[in-house]
């Protein structure tokens, strides 16, 4: 096996769990949440400045890398760990989020995906094969099957197609995946259908993946359906397997997200708020570059031990936002990761502890306010 997953201590008070995840390219404790390099970059940060952050593991995505700079260029660079300056552990996604995000500019049939490239509109074709072969060109540590991804709202009848044909495709990237150092994890589908989550929780379980990816949540159904399917999809899922929560990255979902039993999440959701000024912190999120920061002379968080924080002030940070220097993102971008990674060290304090519903309260009455 490429990985090896433990889990080190269930909570008695929820289905929330502390688990240690070996990887070729080293450990993560979990539950953790994975900063999100699209392109081979987590946008404005360098290496140095996510492992001060406290990154253990990032995600690359495989449908943008395939069409610039091609996986073939990455693997002759010596694989995604080395192309990027990264000597830690990556995940990659299948690309089939993105594919299937492209709308009319793309046609599913049972061999695949045939869709045009956003960047120039040339036409490409990804089948669950093929995304095997670019994932294990690119080289990370952690990849996933290709899935189709419906959209919310959707037909019972429509999510259950979705969900055999995301089973079929499962298979397909199963049998065709062979590289020994990377680690293939499915991906459960099945909308906000409670019998199909379950079924499909239960055919891929039969495929016997090292992890378990969960797709199709934080598509724009309200939270409280989101964590319903999660109630009553995780105790179907295997408990000795890494359970991965896909895009979903707010601090609320995050700690509801752990409660129920998610060991993994990943979202651009900091660093794409960073870009736009928007900071966030404890007592809930507000955006720096609003004239109120002006002449405010704070850190961005009190008490927060960031780079951006330790250093720099709002009225500055807000001044480089309003000048469009790229600075002013960069410090924001640094925030919010050591933030969201941060909270997430809070939660395995927490669940140590043995107390994590009571952070929760105490989380949630200080976010709100």
């Amino acid at each position: 096996m490429a990985i090896r997953f433990t889990v080190r201590k269930e909570a008695t008070d929820s289905r929330a769990r502390l688990g240690v995840l070996e990887t070729p390219y080293g450990v993560i404790e979990t539950p953790v949440f994975m900063p999100v390099g699209t392109q081979a970059t987590v946008k404005t940060m360098t290496r140095h400045e996510l492992e001060d952050c406290g990154a253990s593991i990032i995600l690359s995505n495989t449908y943008h890398l395939y069409l610039r700079p091609g996986s073939e260029l990455v693997e002759a660079g010596g694989g995604l760990h080395t192309f990027m300056n990264w000597p830690h552990p990556i995940l990659t996604d299948s690309g089939g989020f993105q594919v299937f995000s492209l709308g009319k500019l793309r046609s599913i049939t049972e061999e695949g995906v045939e869709f045009r490239s956003h960047l120039d509109g040339s036409k490409h074709f990804i089948s669950p094969e093929k995304s095997m072969d670019i994932q294990m060109e690119l080289g990370g540590d952690i990849v996933m099957t290709f899935d189709e991804c419906p959209p919310y709202p959707a037909d019972y009848q429509y999510v259950k197609k979705s969900m055999d044909l995301t089973f079929r495709w499962g298979k397909r990237c199963r049998d065709h995946h062979h590289r020994a150092d990377q680690a293939l994890f499915g991906i459960v589908q099945g909308g906000m259908e409670k019998d199909l989550r379950k079924a499909s929780a239960h055919q891929l379980g039969d495929l016997d993946f090292p992890g378990y990816g969960i797709g199709g949540l934080s598509v724009g159904e309200p939270k409280d359906i989101m964590y319903q399917v999660l109630d009553d999809l995780i105790p179907e899922m295997p408990k000795e397997k890494p359970r991965y929560l896909m895009g979903v990255g707010s601090p609320d979902c995050l700690i509801e997200g752990v409660l129920r039993g998610v060991d993994m999440f990943d979202c651009v959701l900091p660093t794409r708020i960073a870009r736009h000024g928007t900071v966030m912190t404890r007592n809930g999120n507000y955006t720096i570059r609003d004239k109120p920061f002006a002449r405010d002379f704070s850190p961005i968080e009190e008490g927060c031990c960031c780079y951006a924080c330790q250093h720099y002030s709002r009225a500055y940070i807000r001044h480089l936002i309003k000048a469009k220097e790229v600075l002013g993102l960069r410090l924001t971008s640094i925030h919010n990761v050591a933030f969201l990674l941060g909270l997430m060290e809070q939660v395995r304090q927490a669940i140590r502890d043995d107390r994590l519903p009571q952070f929760r309260q105490e989380f949630f009455r200080d976010y709100a306010g």
